[in-house]
């Protein structure tokens, strides 16, 4: 069985290519970088514990590709660039298989999101542990933030909501039987970050955060950032084909609007932009929905069909929050 010491050369420095940006990467007590020259620095750091994030039987390639879609997602938040990753891993044992696996997500993950890993740590403990602290690069003043939005505003969703939370059914049941439920599974094990559209949205946005608690607790942060209140309407959520084929709509929409983990952007928009956003819908050939509008006062008030909703359970999830 590999030590740490061989845990990091085997597995980790591999993964760790050259790049423009990084001066020294793994192998010493730190890494030096140099960030683009007039940039802010846009820093987020996700933990995913084993039997509160994931199941035990999960797939390491699957794990690292959503450790790392995930905290890519808050860089996409701000319309940050990703530039460099650093990785802690705390393992019960030095699985060699595991790690392999492991490895060749990290790797498939790295290039996809662009992301260069410059450093981290291993260690032992009785559960997996995973955190990914991910840093990216914005214009000064340029940086999408929660605390823009004035009423007036259209809120908007990316993508497709509560996909992830059916994927997340899939896995507790135990069995894909179909492409509708692959598809639905991949978009839990494997978000894709909205990067490019994050970075078109500097100067289109006023606020902007990643869906992952889900989009009204999320909302929820933005809301209260910005001081503002927001109306949404239900019926106007953006469902994908399969979510829509493998519940009905009642549970779709509640999965939609409470699920999390999609990791889409809600943003919210002056209206004298909504024709720039439609132009980047399309040519990011991504559904930007709009989904109701931000007003004076506080809270979400949702509606579906003109009448008062009020989902089912909590608004998203909260790790120290009462159980429901």
């Amino acid at each position: 069985m590999p030590g740490e010491f061989e845990i990091i050369t085997s597995y980790f420095a591999p993964s760790a290519k050259a790049a423009p940006t990084v001066a020294l990467g793994v192998g010493d007590d730190c890494a030096l970088v140099m960030p683009p020259s007039g940039e802010q620095l846009a820093i987020s750091i996700d933990t995913l514990v084993e039997g509160v994030h994931f199941l035990p039987d999960i797939s390491a390639e699957d794990l690292a590709w959503r450790l790392l879609g995930s905290s890519v997602s808050d860089l996409a938040a701000m319309g940050a660039e990703p530039l460099w990753l650093t990785l802690s891993v705390t393992l019960p044992r030095a699985d060699e298989s595991w790690l392999a696996a492991f490895r060749t997500g990290l790797d498939g993950a790295l290039e996809r999101y662009q992301i260069t890993l410059v450093g981290g740590d291993t260690c032992s403990g009785p559960v997996r542990v995973l955190t990914a602290q991910v840093q990216g690069s914005v214009p000064a003043e340029k940086a999408l933030r929660r605390s823009g939005a004035q009423p007036g505003d259209i809120i908007f969703a990316s993508g497709t909501l509560g996909d992830s939370r059916a994927g997340l059914e899939l896995i507790k049941r135990g069995a894909a039987q179909s492409e509708i439920h692959n598809y639905l599974l991949q978009r839990f094990l494997r978000p894709t970050p909205r990067t490019e559209l994050g970075l078109a949205l500097r100067d289109i946005a006023t606020a902007a955060i990643d869906i992952s608690d889900g989009l009204l607790a999320d909302l929820g942060h933005l809301l209260d950032r910005s001081s503002v209140g927001a109306e949404v309407e239900l019926e106007t959520l953006p469902l994908s084909q399969a979510l829509s084929t493998f519940v009905d709509q009642t549970q779709a929409r509640q999965w939609a609007s409470t699920g999390g983990e999609d990791f889409e952007l809600c943003f919210t928009v002056a209206e004298e932009h909504l024709a720039e956003v439609d132009k980047l819908s399309a040519r990011l050939d991504l559904p930007l929905t709009p989904i109701g509008r931000i007003v004076s006062g506080s809270g979400v008030y949702v509606s579906f069909n003109g009448e008062s909703w009020v989902p089912q359970i909590s608004a998203g999830f909260d790790h120290f929050g009462d159980p429901q």
